[in-house]
């Protein structure tokens, strides 16, 4: 590949940016399986009764079997992914990730449900079990709640049946397979 010739991007060229433009697709297309890696990754963690990498099996697993549209599936797979990145705000990670990808609601579930999660754990924490109140007006809310009550907080189960990786791949791939446009 080419390389940039500029020492500040206010002096680039088109010749330039269509090779930034080049690197951009191409960390685009491995980013599929950057993710996948890490949600495999979390395999080694062992702490619960299954591994976090099942865990994510599981709740997407259960999204599926549910008939939740494949974004939601995909999310669900995705959603503790980066938490070795960021043990106390990898929903914010994987959610800046996946944001050109998901809806806002996805997206915005994905921000939130560490938090939401603590309606079930708090008070062993002195955690606020119902922090998450203070987003009732939020038009994914209920989304939030259904996604940790049906899908993630249950989804420790060493007897429950989960779909492999296989299953998930292809809609991890499609939903990041659109084309790189610059920020708005």
């Amino acid at each position: 590949m080419d390389k940039m010739h500029f020492t500040r991007m206010d002096e680039g060229t088109d010749a330039d940016f269509q090779i930034l433009k080049q690197v951009h697709e191409q960390t685009l297309r491995k980013l599929p399986d950057r993710l996948l890696a890490m949600l495999q990754e979390l395999a080694s963690d062992t702490a619960y009764n299954i591994t976090r990498y099942d865990h994510c099996l599981q709740t997407a697993t259960r999204a599926l079997r549910d008939g939740k549209d494949e974004e939601y599936v995909a999310v669900a797979l995705l959603h503790d992914a980066c938490e070795s990145l960021g043990p106390f705000n990898h929903g914010e990670v994987i959610a800046a990730i996946l944001r050109p990808f998901v809806s806002r609601d996805n997206w915005w579930m994905l921000t939130q449900h560490g938090l939401f999660q603590t309606y079930f754990y708090g008070r062993h924490l002195g955690l606020d079990p119902n922090a998450r109140d203070q987003y009732k007006s939020d038009p994914a809310y209920e989304r939030t709640v259904e996604f940790c009550a049906r899908y993630d907080e249950v989804s420790f189960d060493p007897a429950y049946s989960n779909e492999p990786l296989s299953t998930f791949e292809p809609m991890v791939r499609r939903l990041l397979a659109k084309p790189w446009t610059p920020p708005s």
